[in-house]
C-alpha cells in the first residue's frame, strides 16, 4: 500500500514515466498521488512528461528579446479587448485574493497570449475573450516559436487531464468532451529588477482562476507557495520539472475538494522571466460541482459558472482599466 506525505515541507513530483510509457497499473497509481497532493498541497512539479526542453529554453530567448524592447515599443502591442497583448509594469493588482490585502500594483510586465488560432475561427469572428488573434511582436521567429510551445503544452494538458479525471473518482476520458477547443492562454512574464514598497510584489499573493495551471521551474528563484499550515515554500528549481496547480475553476467544479493553493513571486533582485500556461476547458464549459464531490453531508457549496465568465470576471476584478480590466 501506497504510503501518502500529510504535511508537505516542499513540493512534491509527480512522475509520469510509468503512466506515459503504459506500464500496468502506473495511470491509477499516478492518479492516486495526484488525488492526495491536489487534497494537501495543490501543487506539484510534473517529471518525465515529454516536453522538449530545448524549446523552451528557445521561447525563453524569443521573449527576452520582446521585453528588452523600448517601452512605447512595447505598447504597439497593448492589451486590447479581447484580453491578449502587452501589459507594462505596475497594470494589476490582485483585489480578488483572499489570504492578502494587495493594495500594491505588482512589478512585473506581461504579454497575454491565447493559444493561436486560424483568423475564420468561429471564436475569434464572435470576438470572445482569450480567443485571439494574438498580435505577434517584431521579433524574428517569435511567432513560429511560441506556437510550437503552445501546441507542447496543449499535449501535456492532454497527458493531465485523464489523471484528473481518476483521481476524482470519474473515467478517463471524462473531461476529454470539455476540451475539445480549451481557452488556454499563457501569461509570459518578466520581473525586473525594482524598488519595491511594503506589501508590493512581482506579483501578490493570490490563487489562479484556472483548472490546472502548467509552469516551468526557473533558475532564479522567487516564486512561494502557501501550504496549508501556514508556512511559504520556495518554488524548486527542476531541470526538465514543469510545476502543475489546481485554479480556482476546477476548485469550484470539485466543490472545494481540490484546492487552489496560494502563491506569490517576490521582488526580483535580478531579471526573471517565467511562462505560466493556463489550461481550461471550452469557453462555454459550465463548472457545476462533480457528483462525486457532493454527498448529503457535502452539498454544492458553488453556483455553475461558465469558463468565460469565470475568466472574464477575474481579469476584470485584477487588471487596471487601462490595461484589459475594470480597475480604477
Amino acid at each position: 500500500m501506497t504510503v501518502f506525505q500529510k504535511n508537505y515541507t516542499e513540493i512534491p513530483e509527480l512522475d509520469m514515466g510509468p503512466y506515459l510509457a503504459g506500464e500496468d497499473g502506473a495511470r491509477e497509481q499516478l492518479a492516486a498521488r495526484l488525488r492526495h497532493i491536489q487534497e494537501n498541497i495543490g501543487f506539484m512539479v510534473a517529471v518525465n512528461h515529454g516536453f522538449p526542453w530545448d524549446l523552451l529554453e528557445r521561447t525563453y530567448d524569443k521573449l527576452k528579446a520582446f521585453f528588452a524592447k523600448p517601452a512605447e515599443e512595447k505598447l504597439n502591442y497593448k492589451i486590447n479587448e479581447r484580453s491578449v497583448g502587452y501589459i507594462p509594469p505596475k497594470s494589476t493588482v490582485y483585489v480578488s485574493s483572499k489570504i492578502n490585502e494587495n493594495t500594491k500594483l505588482d512589478l512585473n510586465e506581461t504579454l497575454n497570449l491565447a493559444l493561436e488560432r486560424p483568423a475564420n475561427h468561429p471564436l475569434i469572428k464572435a470576438g470572445k475573450r482569450l480567443a485571439g488573434p494574438n498580435p505577434w511582436p517584431d521579433v524574428d521567429g517569435f511567432r513560429e516559436t511560441m506556437i510550437a510551445y503552445q501546441q507542447e503544452m496543449v499535449t501535456l494538458g492532454r497527458k493531465l487531464i485523464p489523471l484528473y479525471a481518476l483521481a476524482l473518482d470519474k473515467p478517463a476520458d471524462f473531461f476529454d468532451p470539455y476540451f475539445t477547443d480549451p481557452l488556454m492562454w499563457s501569461r509570459n512574464a518578466h520581473y525586473p529588477p525594482m524598488p519595491a514598497e511594503e506589501n508590493q510584489f512581482g506579483i501578490a499573493p493570490h490563487c489562479d482562476h484556472s483548472f490546472l495551471t502548467m509552469l516551468p521551474t526557473t533558475e532564479e528563484p522567487g516564486l512561494q507557495i502557501l501550504t496549508t499550515e501556514g508556512s511559504w515554500l520556495d518554488a524548486p528549481y527542476v531541470k526538465g520539472g514543469i510545476l502543475v496547480n489546481t485554479g480556482e475553476y476546477l476548485n469550484r467544479w470539485t466543490n472545494g475538494r481540490f484546492m487552489p493553493t496560494p502563491h506569490r513571486v517576490l521582488p526580483a533582485k535580478q531579471d526573471r522571466y517565467s511562462i505560466a500556461t493556463f489550461f481550461n476547458p471550452n469557453h462555454d464549459t459550465i463548472a457545476d460541482p462533480l457528483d462525486t464531490c457532493c454527498g448529503p453531508d457535502n452539498p454544492a457549496q458553488f453556483e455553475p459558472v461558465s469558463m468565460i465568465d469565470y475568466v472574464s470576471w477575474y481579469i476584470d476584478t485584477n487588471y487596471k482599466r487601462s490595461f484589459g480590466g475594470k480597475q480604477n
